[in-house]
């Protein structure tokens, strides 16, 4: 059933998507501490990398509001969130009991600004989720997202809430089944465990097995209950390459898909199954981790795609941006633009991560057994699980202010989140207006103002010459006007006399 297929150069469809990307540049600001592998500070970096190649001008781009405690407790337990909300290095040792049944410590440190952290994260993954929801866009990307690991009640794997579930769940409003793909090297146990025993979602991750964490991912483990067969998990060895992996990916999915029609897909691109990475044994390229990406756009389903691990953060920017480019249609070249991180992509200074010449400890033989039993499993059952119809329920924007967008509200208060969201470019970083120049109008009032002033001075002097007393009401030219009339009249009177 496996037939290894030659690793080709990419070539993206050239369908139109519209895409979303979220990002808040606060994220790169948190630091989970010195030694530790998870460094927020690459999504800045792939920040660079994107609005340097100047995809900003492909895509819209947004700054999504950080989820609520409410939000987050429609998955999380209330206590937990409660939690991490009011937990600071500072006051961490008046919460013994709890940092022990959280999980909170040495993978998962308290650090300055947690709770901000865990909201900016869910925030972008949510909003992204609700704009596939109402149409605005075909794919959302945010890459402070993908965090795979947190569980309902505890912190796993350097995750702590679980932005995947969040946003499936608020797929799962409008879409009767989503599909879930995890390319992370990590298996993707904590949104497999959320959806165990739910046919509406079915999760399929590649992952490493066997002494690696969390452990959890074998190929025996395909949900219980109505959940039975929806989840997919492909164990792989170490050493996999780009073609491999897509002779293992591409046909999985594709048969996922035929069988199970999902109406919406979100695919965690997690940087750790590269080559060269700090604790993934995978050895990718960026092409054959982008592949995936490519893959899963020429679908045609509306998708939402994350970040997640990744720890050799030049290699996870410049992997990052390149999949942007494919989300937007575009193959990036090589060459590196100047950036704010350019010194990192020393000393080679391009857009790549190459494969090394590491042992792919993946036979033919193994990954021909592992594909049988992925695709007997699916055969055990023949059609798509169907929902029925039920109420869905009303988003913010449904809650009543439907004038807020009438002209009156948008010249008095902005308009609405949704008004302002079409704005596309921001007024204070772009001028089109080809007929001015910026800076004219500024000009305009100053010579403006220059002259007032010397019409003022002027008619003092005049004034003055005349030895008039000038009076508030007589400032105006109008009255100037009168005064000089009267003058005259008087002068010809005298004459007459």
């Amino acid at each position: 059933m496996y037939v290894e297929q030659p690793f080709d150069e990419i070539k993206v469809s050239p369908q139109k998507r519209r895409v979303a990307y979220f990002y808040d540049q606060d994220v790169g600001n948190y630091f989970y501490g010195t030694g530790h592998c998870m460094k927020p500070h690459r999504i800045r970096m792939t920040h660079s990398l994107i609005m340097n190649y100047e995809l900003y001008k492909k895509m819209e781009i947004y700054r999504a509001e950080p989820a609520t405690n409410l939000e987050l407790t429609q998955f999380h337990s209330d206590e937990y969130i409660d939690f991490i909300d009011r937990v600071t290095p500072d006051n961490l040792h008046l919460f013994p009991r709890e940092a022990q049944i959280f999980n909170v410590g040495e993978d998962c440190p308290v650090f300055d600004g947690l709770g901000e952290f865990c909201k900016i994260s869910c925030g972008g993954s949510m909003e992204g989720a609700a704009r596939l929801n109402n149409g605005s866009a075909d794919i959302v990307i945010n890459y402070a997202g993908g965090l795979h690991h947190a569980k309902k009640s505890e912190a796993s794997g350097f995750c702590y809430t679980n932005d995947i579930v969040l946003a499936i769940i608020e797929l799962l409003r409008k879409h009767p089944r989503v599909l879930y793909i995890d390319t992370d090297v990590h298996h993707g146990d904590g949104v497999e465990e959320a959806f165990y025993t739910s046919d509406r979602v079915m999760t399929c991750s590649f992952h490493k097995f066997g002494e690696f964490f969390p452990g959890t991912g074998n190929v025996g483990d395909i949900g219980i209950g109505k959940g039975k067969y929806h989840s997919v998990n492909v164990p792989l060895r170490d050493g996999i390459d780009d073609a491999s992996y897509k002779s293992i990916f591409e046909p999985i999915i594709q048969r996922i898909v035929d069988w199970y029609q999902p109406s919406a897909i979100v695919l965690q691109c997690g940087g750790d199954s590269l080559s060269g990475d700090r604790l993934g044994p995978f050895n990718l390229s960026m092409r054959g981790h982008a592949n995936c990406v490519n893959f899963v756009r020429s679908l045609g389903l509306p998708m939402i795609v994350l970040g997640g691990g990744g720890y050799t953060i030049r290699n996870v920017a410049r992997t990052w941006a390149f999949e942007t480019g494919i989300c937007n249609g575009v193959i990036l070249p090589k060459e590196l633009p100047y950036n704010g991180y350019y010194e990192y992509y020393a000393p080679v200074y391009e857009l790549d991560v190459r494969s090394s010449n590491m042992n792919n400890a993946n036979s033919k033989e193994y990954l021909d057994k592992l594909l049988t039993q992925v695709v007997a499993n699916l055969d055990h059952t023949k059609h798509a699980p169907s929902v029925q119809m039920h109420d869905v329920p009303m988003d913010k924007e449904d809650l009543g202010d439907i004038d807020e967008d009438m002209p009156d509200a948008i010249d008095t208060k902005g308009g609405s989140q949704m008004q302002r969201d079409k704005i596309v470019e921001n007024e204070a970083e772009f001028f089109n207006d080809e007929e001015k120049d910026k800076g004219e109008k500024n000009i305009f009032e100053q010579e403006m103002a220059a002259t007032n002033t010397t019409v003022v001075d002027e008619e003092r002097t005049t004034i003055a010459k005349l030895g008039g007393e000038k009076t508030e009401k007589e400032e105006t030219p109008k009255a100037i006007a009168l005064y000089e009339d009267e003058k005259a009249e008087i002068e010809a009177l005298n004459k007459q006399d």
